[in-house]
């Protein structure tokens, strides 16, 4: 491991390189102008891992509909280095598309130019999210290749192509492969988060999961003049408000009948891992921008962001939003929803309770209007244990790397593919972030700090090596 460890520190700049060109691939999925840079994304990684050696297969997932336009979806890779049956294998998981961005966003730099500041950040989208962190492992194989070292682990890669996008495809293929291409798995991890903070590593064991709703009001047949029908007929999105202003109080409390009886009981081990955990309220303020932290102690706001559930209003469908001046009575609005799930509760009776309340309160209105409520997607919470040896084991590699014991988290978001590993293959999945709670992933300016970039390879191989000692 030393000599691993010190061949990392000492090409660090081959690395930055290496990320570079990735960055420089604009692999937006959610944009079809773009869907040919994410074919070239994964000819990037397929080429990346061929030369040092790994045995690449790539999968073809069909076709996509967008709205109507039948498009490629991008192919899975995986890649296979080590078939030792001596040794423990180990699925890595990662994705290789972006979100968009434009540097009318907001950007300093161009998005797609990798772009190290003076305090040593690489800026561009996808450095943290997650180029960097699929990168990362490609490292590992490159320096034990270079060393001449066999790796301590079989290793079995899983990189694709829509994560930004739904992950369409992933979840068919994940189940038809269990008992093929996953078959020998021991154990899975996933490097798609972020520490806590921004001055402690962090590993992670669970995420809550997401109910989307569309919440559709439809009234006259077309849009109509407010100065000829307003106060004549009842106003769809005015009924849209009235209901969308009762699910959820500025507090943040969810008004929804029934919604917390499901919540599982805060216990006194549980309450204990808030005791220590490296965060402070400026850093919420510094990732917001602003001081409109509703809980005033770190304890409430991460109980709130990890254990509890949240209702969010998201934004207005068919409604006038361009600038300028508009007297227009829409015909038809959806009104866009989530809640965020956590232990116990079950996404079905979740949008049973939702769409049931909606309705009760639709029809207090009085409104001649048509309503239509629906769950788009129901992702479960996902919950893991941090005294699993896959999390011990991990938990070793940061102190040898960062000489400090990690924080134990959970996040507000979701990771679905973390759950689909779990249920499919039956074995333990680690979330172990190389990224800063700060680096803006989704936002303008997303950057990795070359440190966390360095030292998270050498975390990922040093996982590696104490989870190759271990009984899982």
């Amino acid at each position: 491991m030393d000599k691993f460890l010190e061949y990392v520190e000492k090409h660090q700049n081959d690395f930055v390189e290496r990320l570079r060109k990735a960055v420089a691939i604009p692999s937006v999925s959610g944009d079809p102008s773009y869907r040919p840079d994410v074919f070239r994304m994964a000819d990037f990684l397929v080429d990346e891992l061929k030369a040092l050696g790994a045995n690449v297969e790539t999968r073809d997932l069909g076709k996509q509909d967008w709205h109507g336009t039948s498009l490629d979806l991008p192919p899975i890779v995986l890649a296979t280095v080590g078939n030792d049956p001596q040794k423990k294998t180990i699925l890595v998981y990662g994705h290789y598309d972006v979100q968009p961005a434009l540097v009318e966003d907001g950007w300093n730099t161009n998005p797609f130019e990798l772009v190290e500041d003076e305090k040593n950040r690489l800026i561009g989208r996808g450095a943290t999210d997650d180029k960097g962190p699929v990168l990362g492992w490609i490292n590992v194989v490159e320096a034990h290749k270079a060393l001449g070292l066999e790796l301590p682990v079989n290793i079995k890669f899983c990189l694709e192509g829509m994560e930004e996008s739904g992950s369409e495809g992933l979840d068919k293929l994940i189940f038809d492969e269990a008992d093929k291409y996953f078959k020998d798995v021991d154990a899975v991890c996933i490097s798609d988060n972020y520490w806590l903070g921004t001055t402690k590593p962090c590993l992670t064991y669970g995420l809550r999961g997401v109910s989307y709703f569309h919440l559709k009001i439809k009234g006259p047949a077309a849009d109509l003049h407010s100065g000829v029908f307003g106060g004549t007929v009842h106003e769809p999105m005015t009924d849209l408000f009235a209901i969308m202003s009762k699910l959820v109080d500025v507090k943040g409390k969810i008004l929804i009948p029934g919604i917390y009886d499901q919540v599982r009981e805060l216990t006194d081990s549980e309450q204990k891992i808030y005791d220590d955990l490296s965060f402070q309220m400026e850093e919420l303020h510094s990732a917001v921008g602003n001081k409109t932290n509703i809980h005033e102690t770190v304890r409430e706001t991460l109980q709130c962001r990890w254990r509890n559930p949240s209702l969010s209003l998201h934004g207005v469908e068919g409604a006038f939003y361009n600038p300028g001046d508009k007297t227009v009575i829409p015909a038809c609005v959806t009104g866009k929803f989530s809640i965020r799930t956590v232990p116990d509760m079950k996404p079905q009776e979740i949008s049973e309770l939702v769409c049931q309340y909606v309705k009760e309160e639709f029809a207090k209105l009085g409104s001649k209007n048509a309503l239509d409520i629906h769950c788009t997607h129901d992702g479960n919470y996902w919950l893991s244990s941090p005294d699993h040896p896959n999390y011990v084991a991990a938990a070793k590699a940061v102190e040898t790397v960062y000489n400090v014991k990690p924080d134990l988290t959970r996040e507000g978001g979701s990771i679905p593919v973390t759950l689909s590993f779990q249920d499919a293959l039956k074995k333990n999945v680690l979330l172990l972030p190389m990224g800063r709670g700060d680096d803006g992933a989704h936002s303008i300016n997303e950057k990795l700090d070359r440190s966390n970039y360095v030292k998270g390879t050498q975390l990922l191989g040093a996982y590696l090596y104490e989870v190759s000692k271990i009984q899982l």
